[in-house]
Parts: structure tokens; C-alpha cells; sequence
């Protein structure tokens, strides 16, 4: 193998050097590790005398092309991992169609003579905890006073009816929940009850939507629960 020497300095490149060196404009030269190390071995026998190889220098050599080849096996791992999450993930949400999910919402779609299934995450045990529905237009429509609840999951049914005994109109209402936590008011999360009409699948990597009815594209990460 001939040695490439520096006609300026009659110092040779580096093994990582000639590692990257090209052959041409238009491309590198392509080493395994063995030729890498060739070139190493010839480097050291090469080298001027009155200017060794600094074993520190040798070492981080070394440590470079490890670097390179190890970024190179760990992108084709992360792509190959990411593609079979991708499928996983696609394959999950197919089995969701057709399903109830809770989703966090604040508002919700509603028809005369059906239920409103609402519920929140209670942090810490509540003296009392307040249900507030209201119109579109914001005006009271029913509120529920659920009493004392322990932490964990509070669920509450709206019936559609008004405070005043009537059956509320079919329309789009809003949902305010609140918990008095050591005598402080503390507002919680809204949680609603949706179907999952059909899912598509993401693109350039990005996981699938669910298309939930009465509220379009929902995040998968965003389901609470699957019923």
C-alpha cells in the first residue's frame, strides 16, 4: 500500500483523515474498519521521528472512527425502531374504531333524549365538588353538586335535563368542574365520551389520528380511556 505524505509538512494524514479523504470530487472513499486500522499501523511506522504520535492523539483517532460508525448503526437502529412503532401504533389505533374514548374537552355535542357521560382527575380527596353546564351562549343550563369525593376518577351523567325540569334543546354546551381541595376552589380537567368513526394514519413518521365523532382529529396521546 502506498503512503499519501504532506509535501508542505512531510507529515501523513491521519488515519481518520485518510479515512475521509476523496478520491475524486464527486466521492469519499469508503474504509471498513480493518483498512482503517491498516492505515493506522502505517501511520505509526511512518511517522517523523522527531514528531511522534502522542498516544493521546492515537487513542482519539481511534475513538473518532468509533464515533462515526456507532452514530451510523445507531441511525439505522432508531429507523428501524421507529417504523415498527409506527406499524404498532397504526395497528392500536385500527382496534379502536368503532369504540368509546374519553378524551379531555370542555365542551360537548349533545342530542334531546340522550346522556352526557362527564368526568375528571381528582389529585386529592374534596369536601365537595361542583358540575356547571352551560349554553353556548353561556347561560347556566344545569349544575350538579356531587358532594365529598375521594382521589382518583369522578364521573357525573347529565341526563339533558335543565335546572328548571325541562329537556334541554340538542346543541353544543360546555362543562366546568370544581373541586374544593382544603378549602380552596380548584378547577379540574373535563373529560367527555366520544366514538372513534375511523383513524388515519400518520405520515413522515408521525404516529395516527383518531377521527372521533362530534370532535374531528384527535391526538392518540390525548385518550384517557378506552371503553
Amino acid at each position: 500500500m502506498s503512503n499519501s505524505v504532506n509535501n508542505t509538512s512531510g507529515v501523513i494524514p491521519s488515519g481518520l483523515e485518510q479515512y475521509t479523504s476523496q478520491t475524486d470530487k464527486s466521492k469519499k472513499t469508503e474504509l471498513d474498519q480493518q483498512a482503517f486500522l491498516n492505515l493506522m499501523v502505517t501511520q505509526l511506522k511512518n511517522q517523523d521521528p522527531m514528531k511522534p504520535l502522542e498516544s493521546a492523539d492515537f487513542l482519539s483517532q481511534i475513538a473518532q472512527f468509533s464515533t462515526v460508525s456507532g452514530i451510523s448503526g445507531l441511525q439505522k437502529s432508531l429507523s428501524s425502531m421507529a417504523s415498527s412503532l409506527q406499524s404498532s401504533q397504526a395497528l392500536q389505533a385500527s382496534t379502536m374504531v368503532g369504540r368509546d374514548v374519553v378524551i379531555p374537552r370542555n365542551s360537548f355535542s349533545f342530542s334531546t333524549g340522550e346522556t352526557a357521560p362527564i368526568s375528571a382527575a381528582l389529585d386529592a380527596r374534596a369536601s365537595n365538588v361542583t358540575v356547571t353546564i352551560t349554553d353556548s351562549a353561556g347561560q347556566l343550563v344545569r349544575e350538579e353538586q356531587l358532594g365529598a369525593k375521594n382521589a382518583g376518577n369522578v364521573s357525573y351523567t347529565w341526563d339533558g335535563m335543565r335546572t328548571d325540569g325541562l329537556a334541554a334543546p340538542t346543541g353544543t354546551y360546555k362543562v366546568k368542574i370544581t373541586a374544593n381541595i382544603d378549602g380552596t376552589p380548584t378547577a379540574l380537567t373535563p373529560a367527555v365520551r366520544a366514538r372513534v368513526d375511523s383513524v388515519t394514519l400518520g405520515k413522515n413518521g408521525l404516529p395516527p389520528t383518531l377521527n372521533v365523532n362530534g370532535y374531528g382529529a384527535v391526538d392518540m396521546g390525548d385518550v384517557m380511556q378506552i371503553l
